[in-house]
């Protein structure tokens, strides 16, 4: 393979890795600071809130660890094998990059230390400001990073000068690009789901084990509550995204859905084996109407057809990709409100719960990742051939300076390396679930005072 194909796959590689643990963060920060604000209420169940935020406390610090050293490696690949990207873009990409790394260092790393360490050095007061002050970076280094991403589907406020380099003519319409509002929407549901299965399926595997605290079943209530809130907002986001997509990338649309040549209605397919050579999807399964009616909300609503375009991107990927993704999110409906109906019938108790349920509910602990990989598939596939849409193209920013033999290399060793990591990660939480330690400090213990 040459060096645009590897250096494609090694970045996916990385920022699949990547993804995963901003995925986590980005809500569990939020679910942290409401267990702080839970304990500090008082109250007979404040010692059981308070050994919930010290539990997952731990649980966000190890993802925030793994996020941070991954996030170095896929930046540094810009200038190792994408360096066009700087060339062209990085008059934009460059300050969005920057204040995300300002506001992860400072905001995030500055403080984390406080919510880990300082629960007997400082006032409720300061450590619950800590707590708050971690979530709001978690929160601004997604609004930064998604700003660029969505300025790369959807760029405007821009010029390009005689030497085709990019500038930014207007930073408000930079960061608040036509795709923006909806996908930083999409993620931030797509965090809360993962999030909250996570919250759930630790849960469920600590009943299963007998490991289960007094904090469990507030946890677990917890989780199984915003998710079946967060899965029906993140459906009509999607669809909401769907329509902007649809406006400003038909292509991508078309791809979803393998729409061959310009038709009025659409049907919906349900499943099929797109043929790119031939133009059609064989052994496809399609519902009549309902592709027009979901796409444009009208039943005889017009899709352009791939055969409409020069540029489209690759059908297969983007169309099972999206089927992927609506398939763990309709299971992540039916769980979340079949374990919610079950736990309010059980009167809030886990251990009450069927054995078949708790597995269930411990298999769908990673859901939210296989659901986000499958949408940034659809999302970065579903622009291509274009690193930027319509303005730079990925084999016009790839290197030509480094052998495609070394880009080889370094894919397998970061195969290798971020398969040992996960499965470490795993495991970490696997081993923390099993061995809950009663490490909540008494509620006398924490200082009332400023310090």
């Amino acid at each position: 393979m040459d060096a645009l194909i590897l250096s494609r796959i090694q970045f996916a590689v990385n920022i699949s890795f990547h993804i995963l643990f901003p995925t986590i963060n980005i809500a569990l920060a939020w679910l942290v600071v409401y267990f702080r604000s839970r304990a500090n209420r008082g109250g007979a169940d404040a010692p059981v809130w308070e050994q919930a935020y010290y539990f997952w406390t731990k649980v966000f610090a190890v993802s925030f660890a793994m996020g941070v050293v991954s996030g170095v490696v896929m930046s540094m690949q810009f200038g190792t094998n994408w360096p066009g990207f700087m060339e062209r873009a990085g008059n934009v990409a460059g300050p969005l990059l920057g204040y995300e790394v300002l506001t992860a260092f400072f905001l995030e790393a500055g403080f984390l230390g406080i919510m880990l360490f300082g629960r007997e050095r400082v006032s409720r007061r300061v450590h619950m400001a800590a707590s708050v002050i971690v979530a709001a970076g978690t929160l601004l280094s997604a609004f930064w990073i998604l700003s660029l991403n969505s300025w790369m589907q959807t760029p405007q406020g821009y010029r390009v000068d005689s030497e085709g380099v990019i500038h930014a003519a207007n930073w408000l319409q930079v960061v608040f690009n036509p795709s923006f509002p909806y996908r930083l929407a999409h993620m931030l549901l797509a965090s809360t789901l993962t999030a909250s299965f996570l919250l759930v399926g630790l849960s469920a595997w600590q009943v299963l084990k007998n490991t289960a605290n007094r904090a469990t079943a507030k946890v677990m209530k917890t989780g199984l509550g915003i998710a079946a809130a967060a899965v029906v907002l993140q459906m009509i986001a999607g669809d909401l995204h769907g329509l902007n997509s649809l406006k400003y990338q038909p292509a991508k649309i078309a791809a979803v859905e393998a729409v061959w040549e310009t038709e009025k209605p659409v049907p919906l397919t349900l499943i099929g084996w797109p043929d790119e050579q031939a133009g059609r999807t064989d052994y496809a399964v399609k519902i009549p109407y309902l592709g027009s009616l979901i796409l444009t909300h009208s039943l005889d609503g017009e899709i352009r057809g791939l055969n409409e375009f020069e540029d489209r991107p690759p059908v297969a990927p983007v169309f099972f990709a999206f089927r992927i993704m609506v398939g763990i999110g309709l299971l992540m409906l039916v769980t979340s409100w079949l374990g919610w109906f079950k736990l309010r019938r059980a009167d809030w108790q886990p251990q009450a719960l069927p054995r078949w349920l708790l597995r269930g509910l411990a298999l769908m602990t990673f859901s939210g990742w296989g659901a986000t990989l499958a949408g940034w598939y659809v999302t970065e596939i579903g622009r291509q051939p274009f690193l930027v849409q319509g303005l730079l193209r990925t084999r016009d920013a790839v290197t030509r300076m480094v052998p495609s033999e070394n880009i080889g290399l370094t894919l397998v060793m970061y195969l290798v390396l971020y398969a040992l990591l996960l499965f470490s990660y795993v495991m970490v939480l696997k081993y923390m679930a099993e061995h809950p330690a009663d490490d909540s400090p008494a509620s006398e213990t924490m200082p009332d005072r400023e310090v």
